[in-house]
């Protein structure tokens, strides 16, 4: 496998996950796909018109050089599936990420105790006291954190994290270098002192919709348990706990009211099987079974 030559089709537009899986599949070296012409993009990779017109100009004027330098300059780390450190949880999924960027502390990947904590990005009172309570033995104990940097719950997770000087992992639905939302510019900064932002998505690039859903699988995929602390019964959160699901992964959630919508998908993961957390402990008990 040529490392560089990964990267750097990894910026190119119109190569997404499942392009790259299809490339590596007819051309493991990545040595013919270079010399591929349009009609032979569109024909091997079926491709159409418009994205193989991009990944043919991509493919051939991006230089690995020039991709290198921006990272180096924004100190921004480069893993592949294929290098030994890349994360050991992550690399058994189904759909593991290519390539992963990442900027702070590289350790973080490594710590051995570790929960995904997601939930609405409009929480109650109620619903960030639950998940102190929840949280704060943990971080006691020394076990990282893995969200989003939504607003709402993934905020107040990576917050207690780092005031317990802990360590707490960011994955982004966006390149690093397009943080979102804007309002925690200076929360991801404060993330990379001790933690780490970690994204699959070159560093200019936007956050757009889909990429939000697609980022979830990382967020479970990082840790042996997902906790959900509240959810309505349409989110992204029950988007991360159906994937944590279908990775073989520890599903939490936090019960509430019937009466409150911001329960539903909680309640509704805990009739669907997911355990149902009122302390720490029951965390602890679950997973001291994987750990």
């Amino acid at each position: 496998m040529d490392r560089e030559r990964l990267i750097l089709l990894h910026h190119c537009r119109g190569a997404g996950w499942k392009t790259i899986q299809s490339i590596l599949a007819v051309d493991p070296d990545l040595k013919s796909i270079f010399q591929l012409t349009k009609a032979e993009l569109r024909e091997q990779l079926r491709m159409n018109q418009r994205n193989s017109n991009d990944f043919w100009e991509d493919i051939r004027n991006l230089s690995y050089r020039s991709i290198k330098q921006t990272y180096e300059k924004h100190n921004i780390k480069i893993l592949t599936y294929f290098d030994s450190h890349y994360p050991g949880a992550l690399r058994y999924i189904f759909d593991p990420p290519w390539v992963l960027y990442s900027k702070g502390n590289m350790e973080a990947l490594s710590v051995p105790l570790s929960i995904s904590i997601v939930g609405t990005r409009h929480p109650t009172g109620g619903g960030l006291k639950s998940l102190e309570k929840i949280l704060n033995p943990l971080l006691q104990k020394g076990w990282m954190t893995v969200s989003g940097l939504a607003a709402g719950i993934d905020t107040h997770a990576h917050e207690l994290t780092l005031t317990h000087s802990g360590s707490t992992i960011a994955v982004l639905g966006s390149g690093i270098g397009q943080v979102y939302p804007k309002s925690n510019m200076a929360l991801a900064r404060r993330i990379t002192k001790s933690g780490l932002l970690l994204s699959e998505y070159p560093y200019e690039t936007p956050p757009r919709r889909w990429q939000f859903p697609e980022r979830n699988r990382i967020i479970s995929g990082l840790t042996r348990g997902t906790l959900v602390v509240e959810a309505r019964e349409r989110s992204g959160s029950l988007i991360t706990a159906d994937q944590a699901m279908e990775q073989g992964r520890e599903v939490f959630a936090v019960p509430g009211s019937i009466l409150d919508e911001c329960a539903a998908g909680t309640n509704r993961l805990i009739q669907q099987g997911a355990k149902l957390v009122m302390e720490a402990e029951d965390i602890l008990h679950e997973l001291s079974l994987v750990y």
